[in-house]
């Protein structure tokens, strides 16, 4: 059978749209896990945003390493061997009762992750090159499907079974995604006698491109926006009103907001940044999401607060396809593949370094404050880039002069 890119964008939609879901069923939920099973009483906040970026940490870390493999043996297996690691980890979480043990899966569960990563390469390196923006689009939806349905269903599974059970789940829903890509993803842009990039390499490479680093830059301090509340929310919901019984249920609801309002936005986000300029549809969403934060820093009813991360979500949905499309202009093609690690890496520090710094200031100012300056940093990246970022689409060359 010839090889399909459209099949294979398809596949790679579902995998890592499973391993999304399992993501959310479980790891928003980390606060209440390390409350009622791990006996976490004083220092919540501090201890759900160390457990929270100490995964993205070791994964930042780890990736040149991985990303060097890739290069020698292939993205697809590292999209495997990512899927069964981590799909062990969920299953030996369920067994942890110490929170220090609980830490050390947290790390492990860093090194050997890539999943997510592998795909998104996959599909930019095995698809013709007048589609790769689009194709990087599509995927861009599938983490945020999966963050809809995650929730939802580790919220029920926490309600009525137990947070401890919703790890098994996870367990269960990554497996899926493995044996997806196992039997399911192809990779044929690959060769395999070229020689391996040096990490030092790939780096003065991509120093040598501003418009590049710049976008580096941005996805680093989003993913900090994103991640900088997230262990958060589910505290929120408790000091809005919501019972500790019900916390789970109402925090998968709200989680689930954003991806709804993802899914919904996202495509059409796309269509509009072809119109109109991908740096244009960033800088709005930049915007909305930066307003949207400062809004819900008044809020103290459930249903409202939903609301508003529904809004929030409408805008911010324009930042990640932006930033992908971005990517593919100021790239050269033979580097494409190297740059979409780099941007995971960056992705990686914005998420270990948010929930950790978002435990600390929650614990020390409030959280309420930590949305207003969450908002107020946004709105300032935004007019940043708009009037210091690259304003000309031209493709430099991948390699230093």
């Amino acid at each position: 059978m010839a090889f399909s890119w459209k099949r294979n964008l398809i596949t790679l939609w579902i995998g890592v749209f499973f391993c999304g879901m399992a993501y959310t069923i479980s790891v928003p939920f980390l606060p209440i896990f390390l409350h009622t099973e791990l006996g976490i009483d004083k220092g919540l906040e501090a201890w759900s945003g160390i457990t929270f970026g100490i995964t993205f940490l070791a994964s930042a870390l780890i990736a040149p390493f991985w990303g060097s493999l890739a290069d020698k043996y292939g993205r697809k297996p590292m999209l495997i061997r990512s899927g069964f690691s981590l799909s062990v980890l969920y299953f030996a979480t369920f067994f942890v009762h110490d929170p220090y043990i609980f830490l050390i899966v947290r790390i492990l569960q860093g090194l050997l992750a890539g999943f997510v990563p592998a795909s998104i390469a996959l599909v930019a390196t095995n698809t013709p090159e007048k589609e790769v923006g689009y194709a990087l689009g599509v995927m861009s939806t599938a983490g945020a499907a999966g963050s809809v349905i995650g929730p939802l269903v580790g919220g029920f599974v926490s309600h009525w079974v137990g947070n401890r059970e919703s790890f098994l789940v996870s367990g269960c829903v990554v497996l899926v995604a493995a044996f997806i890509g196992l039997f399911g993803a192809k990779e044929t842009n690959f060769n395999r006698s070229a020689t391996r990039s040096g990490v030092m390499d790939d780096l003065k490479s991509a120093a040598h491109n501003r418009p590049f680093m710049m976008i580096l830059g941005v996805t680093m301090l989003v993913a900090t926006s994103v991640m900088i509340v997230e262990p958060l929310l589910t505290i929120y919901v408790l000091q809005m009103g919501g019972t500790q019984s019900s916390a789970s249920l109402s925090s998968g609801i709200i989680f689930s907001a954003v991806g709804v309002a993802t899914v919904i936005a996202a495509p059409r986000w796309g269509k509009l940044g072809q119109k109109i300029t991908y740096s244009k549809t960033l800088f709005i969403g930049l915007i909305g999401g930066g307003i949207g934060n400062l809004l819900q820093l008044g809020t103290h009813h459930l249903l409202a607060f939903g609301i508003l991360r529904f809004s929030y979500g409408l805008f911010f949905a324009a930042v990640y396809p932006a930033l992908n499309a971005l990517i593919v202009k100021f790239t050269d093609s033979s580097f494409r593949g190297r740059a979409f690690s780099l941007n995971q890496s960056a992705t990686q520090l914005g998420t270990m370094s948010g929930p950790i710094i978002g435990g600390f200031l929650g614990g020390w100012i409030g959280i309420p404050l930590v949305f207003a300056i969450n908002g107020l940093a946004l709105i300032c990246v935004a007019f940043f880039f708009k009037y210091r970022g690259p304003k000309v689409a031209a493709v430099p060359s991948s390699s230093p002069e």
